[in-house]
């Protein structure tokens, strides 16, 4: 199901027939035949609907036509075409429909004027996998991706139509590895991205291929450098059209806003997240973990680069932004989840607004937001406090981790991962003013500490005396080892930054791991042979000590 773009009309697909109705009177318009149609798409001005439903073949041959292009107003069939991938299915449209593209087997038609009979143009003398028409009226700007063969690169070219031949493109972009391109225009049709990917990665680090991200425009090309090593989960244009957002690297991906100089603006620090949403409007940014992450969502105010609120939504197979830019929905639904069915709308502040369990007996397949022309809602205002919604009917899960008996009623700082704070490019993530409590009550400790020892050394010097053993028969014993460096060495107190504190422990510790060892080997004791490489690094933990100590 879905609505025309300019929220007129809405069709729906129910197993029996495809039935569209004008949504100012919700009168049926047209009820087309067509049982078996899987996918639906509107023109951008509502006036022509296109359907496609699998391609049947059988030992005589393939089926009839399986793509039909009908009007909305009428239901009257215009055109229909053989098409056998549903990927790339649709034909694409200029904003103003008056240019028309399908690709098959390679070859670009093009139609003029919605004459269906006869392409105006063919590109047949390059191989082309995608394309994909620019937003916007005449002239037409139409991006190609064009598979290379062995050993050879592939392009993305940039064309303004009806000039096709390689002399003529505005701008090209070379690139190794690509088994599948996606194309994602900004809204005003002056830039675009290209996402290519590979099905395997070759160096096999990433069970999931290799991603890039290709910036293109009528001017230059670049690639976009990526902060991170991983695949890249999701790219998003903001609706301003002045800076795209992407999400990439291995968990916990990177999220990152670039300028159209493909600068990074904002680093939005390291997170479980997979998803990308922009409000209609842009000035709202949602990141969010779903499918096999645990549904936590993050509303930004993308003008500021400020946290407006965090929450979660387990179980989210789908998000959606509603028109007026202020509420968004999201929905467990069929086939990815078919226990808990439902769909709750939210305010972006955070709060509840409305929520609808589904019947156990059902299943949930699809919701969707009435869509409205551009600049139909103002921008709104953002306020960061939270206005007043209603309490989830299902109980919230316990967000506390497990921890053994040994464990409970004590702190810790262990983390799995160290996350990336929010930060501007050039800027070191300060941990300050994100510092836990176990962080803040260290520092606390350490500076008692230093306080204390300031005291003793204003007193005149006996806090040193009182050190020296008092026992006579221990006095002459010789000092523990200290590998030769507690010279050099800062106590622990002396630290500031929790993770270097962290680090410098963990060292020491091991330090003290081979001295206890080479103790036992000088004694006569016999070593295996994993205890003696731990001896052999001995100098390279000496050097790494005295680094940190600097």
């Amino acid at each position: 199901m879905l609505f025309s773009p300019d929220s007129k009309k809405f069709a729906w697909a129910n197993g029996i027939c495809v039935k569209i109705v004008s949504t100012s009177t919700w009168k049926v318009l047209a009820e087309l035949p067509r049982p078996k149609v899987s996918c639906l798409k509107f023109s951008p001005k509502g006036t022509y609907l296109m359907t496609w439903e699998p391609c049947i073949t059988t030992t005589a041959g393939p089926g009839g036509p399986n793509l039909h292009i009908y009007k909305s107003e009428t239901g009257e069939l215009v055109k229909e075409f053989m098409q056998k991938k549903q990927t790339g299915w649709e034909p694409q449209w200029s904003q103003d429909e008056k240019l028309c593209g399908r690709c098959v087997d390679n070859e670009l038609l093009f139609y003029e004027d919605c004459k269906f009979d006869q392409a105006s143009l063919r590109v047949r003398d390059q191989k082309i996998g995608t394309f994909a028409i620019a937003p916007g009226t005449a002239p037409y700007h139409v991006i190609c991706y064009m598979p290379g063969k062995s050993g050879a690169p592939c392009f993305g070219r940039l064309f303004q139509y009806p000039k096709f031949d390689q002399q003529s493109s505005l701008a090209n972009k070379s690139f190794f590895q690509s088994d599948k391109v996606e194309i994602f225009w900004n809204n005003k049709g002056t830039d675009a991205l290209l996402l290519t990917s590979t099905e395997v990665d070759k160096s096999g680090s990433s069970y999931y291929g290799k991603t890039t991200l290709h910036f293109l425009n009528s001017k230059e090309s670049a690639l976009v450098v990526l902060g991170k090593e991983g695949p890249i989960y999701s790219v998003a244009w903001s609706p301003k059209s002045s800076e795209f957002c992407v999400c990439y690297g291995f968990m916990p991906a990177k999220v990152t806003l670039y300028n159209l100089k493909c600068e990074p603006v904002y680093e939005f620090g390291t997170g479980p997240r997979n998803a990308i949403h922009y409000n209609p409007t842009g000035n709202i940014l949602i990141l969010g973990g779903f499918g096999n992450l645990r549904g936590g969502i993050e509303v930004w105010d993308a003008h500021q680069r400020k946290l407006v609120t965090k929450l979660e939504a387990p179980d989210t197979t789908l998000l959606e932004w509603s028109p007026d830019g202020k509420h968004f929905m999201t929905a467990t639904t069929a086939p990815r989840l078919r226990m808990g069915n439902g769909f709750k709308i939210w305010h972006y502040s955070g709060a509840l607004m409305y929520e609808r369990p589904w019947n156990k007996q059902e299943e949930l397949w699809e919701v969707l937001w009435q869509s409205f022309p551009p600049g139909e809602f103002k921008e709104p205002q953002i306020s960061y406090k939270q206005v007043e919604g209603i309490q989830p009917s299902q109980p919230t899960a316990s967000k506390q981790v497990y921890r053994p008996p040994s464990a409970r009623g004590k702190e810790s700082n262990f983390k799995l991962h160290d996350e990336e704070l929010p930060h501007r490019p050039g800027e070191t993530p300060s941990a300050s003013s994100n510092a836990s409590k176990a962080a803040l009550k260290m520092k606390k400790k350490r500076e008692a500490k230093k306080a204390k020892k300031a005291e003793q050394l204003a007193v005149g010097g006996d806090a040193v005396e009182t050190l020296a053993p008092s026992n006579p028969a221990t006095r002459d014993q010789k000092p523990p080892a200290t590998n030769g460096v507690s010279s050099l060495l800062p106590a622990d107190a002396d630290i500031e930054d929790p993770e270097k504190l962290k680090k410098f422990k963990k060292i020491k510790s091991k330090l003290g791991e081979i001295t206890r060892l080479k103790d036992q080997l000088a004694s006569g004791k016999q070593l295996e042979i994993n205890q003696l490489d731990k001896i052999k690094k001995e100098e390279e933990l000496l050097k790494e000590l005295k680094d940190l100590a600097l």
